[in-house]
């Protein structure tokens, strides 16, 4: 049976495990291998599966007639279809000293952009094996995990009462066992994901953080000083706590954030929309927003009205007026929830501040 224990994606692990001396039935995911030639040659490699692991000739020949399976590396890509972990900001804003551009996740969106309509079968195939590999990775990080999701707009600018309420939602969360994860882009999603990493620090640290990320308060018009910002304040709190975003290239004009200590980036928007809210299994906070968070109270709602992921789980919308009059969301979820078992599994609060106790009482409701 394939599972997590036979999967390889360090090269700590592999050493391990070929120190038994067989990789027969291991799955070893992006490793680089060059310097593993004389391991690999004395090892029993059958039904071994390699993914984009770079080989010297000579155990690439051995371990194929051995009968094991080899994807190799794929030249030439600004990201690595095999990769067995998730991204960090620091990997994904390798370069940015030289501006936004020079980075592997403004590369990655290039080459989105130059082949999604291309007709390549190989290049759809490569984003395919991409996203089902993050979508591993993340299952392995979150498992056990009690996730809450925070849902909100890219717009909310940094400096704004909304921004705060946003970043002092995430601590709290954070702060009380909870792993915060969000769409991983700007605004709301920043926020929570903000307030998560300064969950160790004193309560002070946020007002002084949010002072330095309002001097640049919006990824536009420069991403470049905006991520700057962010890393500026990581710098000055090194020890941030875990979060987890998960961003898309489909929205390349929306650039993940930094705070998320993880990051699950995908090409496919739908694929990362659903694997955020089925993984959000404490709940999900649906902050103000515009058309994407109101696609996504119902992305949610759905599968809770026809239990089709088991239980019901918890769902508070904020900002009484903004779902009320603003974008209407409440009375149709509210009337759709009637008499079902999710009529006791949402909510709608006024502030931020109320949310940690409507999940908990949501929570007793079971």
């Amino acid at each position: 049976m394939v599972n997590a224990d036979i999967e390889i994606e360090t090269l700590a692990e592999f050493d391990q495990v070929v120190a038994r001396g067989s990789l027969s039935g291991y799955r070893i995911q992006s490793v680089n291998l060059l310097e593993r030639t004389f391991a690999l040659l004395a090892a029993d490699t059958s039904a071994a599966v390699f993914l984009g692991c770079a080989m010297e000739p000579d155990a690439s020949a051995k371990v194929r007639a051995d009968g094991a399976l080899v994807y190799p590396p794929v030249p030439d890509l600004p990201f690595n279809p095999y990769r067995g972990l998730l991204y960090t900001a620091d990997e994904l804003f390798t370069g940015l000293a030289d501006g936004y551009e020079a980075t592997p996740d403004a590369q990655a969106y290039a080459w989105f952009q130059e082949t999604k309509a291309d007709g390549d079968v190989f290049s759809s195939m490569l984003r395919s094996i991409h996203d089902d590999a993050v979508s591993d990775a993340l299952d392995e990080h979150l498992s056990g995990a009690r996730v809450v999701g925070v849902m909100g707009g890219h717009a909310m600018e940094r400096g704004g009462t909304e921004y705060r309420g946003a970043a002092e939602l995430g601590r709290g969360l954070a702060r009380s066992g909870l792993t915060v994860a969000t769409g991983g882009g700007p605004g709301a999603m920043e926020a929570a994901n903000l307030g998560a990493y300064l969950a160790p620090a004193p309560d002070a640290a946020l007002a002084e953080a949010l002072e330095l990320l309002a001097k640049a308060p919006s990824f536009t018009p420069s991403v470049s000083d905006w991520a700057r910002a962010a890393f500026a304040v990581r710098e000055r709190w090194p020890a941030g706590g875990d979060s987890v975003g998960i961003p898309t290239w489909f929205y390349g004009h929306e650039p993940p954030n930094a705070f998320a200590g993880h990051i699950a980036k995908y090409f496919a928007n739908a694929t990362r929309e659903d694997g955020l809210l089925a993984r959000s299994t404490a709940g999900v906070v649906f902050l103000p927003g515009a058309a994407g968070t109101v696609q996504e109270i119902f992305d949610n709602a759905t599968p809770n009205y026809y239990a089709s992921r088991g239980e019901p789980t918890p769902m508070v919308l904020v900002g009484r007026h903004h779902w009320t009059e603003h974008l209407p969301a409440w009375p149709l979820l509210r009337a759709l929830a009637r008499g079902r078992g999710m009529e006791s599994r949402i909510a709608l609060v006024d502030s931020v501040a109320e949310v940690p106790e409507a999940l908990a009482a949501m929570g007793r409701a079971k």
